[in-house]
């Protein structure tokens, strides 16, 4: 029997795609990686998971897992391989209010989360643009950022538990909902992250949080980055730590989006170097009952300290959503910005971190070198400011490879130097597998393969991902 026969006697002929069918599967949503898996496979159950997986372990296929397909670093890529779609495995199981947890599926869309806390007047914290689409076990396997990292954490300080199938078909149940659990390694954390080259995730225990009662979102413009960090502070001690989203727009950013979406108004009545979306929320009743003249405390608090600012010049603009329409145009300016980075010609797209205060420094560092490769070199960027990660896409004036690395080894140098990292929070998938072997430190490269070795002893795992070969 071929390896599709002992899958189909295993889960049924209704759970795989081959052909025309399976096609879809093998792109992403940037369209820049193709491959032709050898099929696709739908499981609807942990144990059509383990029943694959015991089969391509001992056949020594690769399987390579499959979420929303929302990923930018080619980490789906799969030529020759079983994709293995989690799409099935969609059930939200539980939402427990007084735990303040969600027991979820691996499949479970963002969205579909969101709307189940919120019937409960919780949230699962973490947002990004590809809410519509993107999966739970794919968000867990990249350790998804998003725009609320400053206040919440990513994706990993937002689990819990962990289901996972290994290599091999056996099931791991790390499905706690435990705050504290010191009894040996942090195989849960080791899980995530990982891009699927260690196990299979197929269901999660997931924090919630309690529903901000209101909301304060604005855009400013200010002098200097400096400035802007100094702004968060002064946000951060006013407000009990409520900033939610702080994200940086350059003059750059603004005049893209605006290229690419003129239907919607520019920030300001003039341009500015320096652009900040900020929405702090409000939790307790006392900062989001409006008073006796209707207006909300929260809003009324950054107001206030906007004000402040401008009269002593350490703010240039602001203007502040007086509905949630307001809120919602500001942010679909930020959450525009895969479509402002991806959709634009030859471009180069780098995802870094840096500290908080070295992000100024980055990007008076970064231009020169920029411009000694490619004179005529353009750059965009959008940041998550409160937590230093920069989105960074150059747009190259040829479509040549060389000149792509180039670039590429200039935003790492640029990093290094800086002490930050090359990789914040889209992965590495094939993309950066490179850049890992220049920039990771060996030792660390060397544990890596040990412990795929040890839990994926036939490499079929998501192979040639993440983990560069020796």
């Amino acid at each position: 029997m071929s390896v599709l026969d002992k899958i189909t006697a295993a889960i049924g002929a209704d759970r795989i795609l081959t052909g025309k069918d399976a096609a879809p599967y093998g792109t992403d949503w940037t369209g820049a990686y193709t491959s032709a898996p050898l099929a696709v496979l739908r499981p609807t159950t942990t144990a059509e998971v383990s029943a694959i997986m015991q089969i391509a372990h001992a056949t020594r296929t690769p399987v390579v897992p499959a979420a929303g397909r929302t990923g930018l670093t080619g980490a789906t890529t799969a030529d020759g391989a079983l994709v293995l779609s989690v799409e099935r495995l969609n059930q939200i199981t539980e939402i427990n209010v007084a735990g303040r947890t969600a027991t979820v599926g691996a499949g479970v869309i963002l969205s579909n989360l969101h709307d189940a806390a919120a019937r409960h007047d919780l949230i699962f914290a973490l947002t990004l643009g590809a809410r519509g689409s993107a999966m739970i076990g794919g968000l867990l396997s990249t350790n998804a950022g998003g725009s609320n990292v400053v206040r919440y954490g990513s994706t990993r300080g937002l689990c819990l538990g962990l289901e996972v199938v290994l290599a091999d078909g056996r099931v791991m149940n790390l499905m706690s909902a435990l705050h504290k659990d010191n009894s040996g390694l942090d195989l849960r954390n080791l899980i995530i992250g990982a891009e699927g080259t260690l196990g299979i995730i197929t269901a999660a225990v997931l924090k919630l949080h309690p529903k901000p009662l209101a909301y304060a979102t604005a855009m400013v413009a200010v002098p200097s980055l400096d400035d802007a960090l100094a702004l968060l502070h002064r946000l951060q001690a006013e407000t009990g730590n409520g900033v939610e989203a702080f994200e940086y727009m350059p003059r750059s950013y603004i005049a893209k989006h605006r290229q690419m979406f003129p239907e919607m108004p520019p920030p300001f009545d003039q341009a500015y170097d320096v652009n900040i979306m900020i929405e702090v929320a409000a939790t307790m009743a006392r900062d989001a009952t409006p008073g006796p003249d209707g207006q909300v405390p929260v809003v009324t608090l950054l107001e206030d300290i906007l004000g402040q600012m401008l009269e002593d010049g350490t703010l240039l603009d602001a203007v502040v959503a007086q509905n949630d329409s307001q809120r919602q145009q500001i942010w679909k300016r930020r959450e525009d910005a895969g479509h402002v980075a991806f959709f634009g010609g030859h471009f180069v797209n780098t995802d870094v971190a840096l500290p908080l205060d070295k992000v100024a420094a980055f990007e008076v560092a970064l231009t020169p070198k920029l411009k000694a490769i490619d004179p005529d070199v353009d750059e965009v960027l959008v940041a998550h400011l409160g937590d230093g990660n920069i989105h960074h896409t150059s747009y190259i004036s040829c479509n040549d490879p060389a000149v792509m690395q180039l670039l590429v080894a200039a935003v790492e140098d640029v990093v290094q130097d800086l002490g930050g990292s090359f990789s914040a929070e889209h992965g590495v998938g094939i993309s950066k597998i490179e850049t890992m072997r220049r920039r990771k430190d060996p030792v660390a490269l060397d544990v890596m393969r040990a412990v795929k070795a040890a839990l994926d002893p036939h490499n079929i795992l998501n192979p040639g991902k993440v983990i560069p070969p020796v």
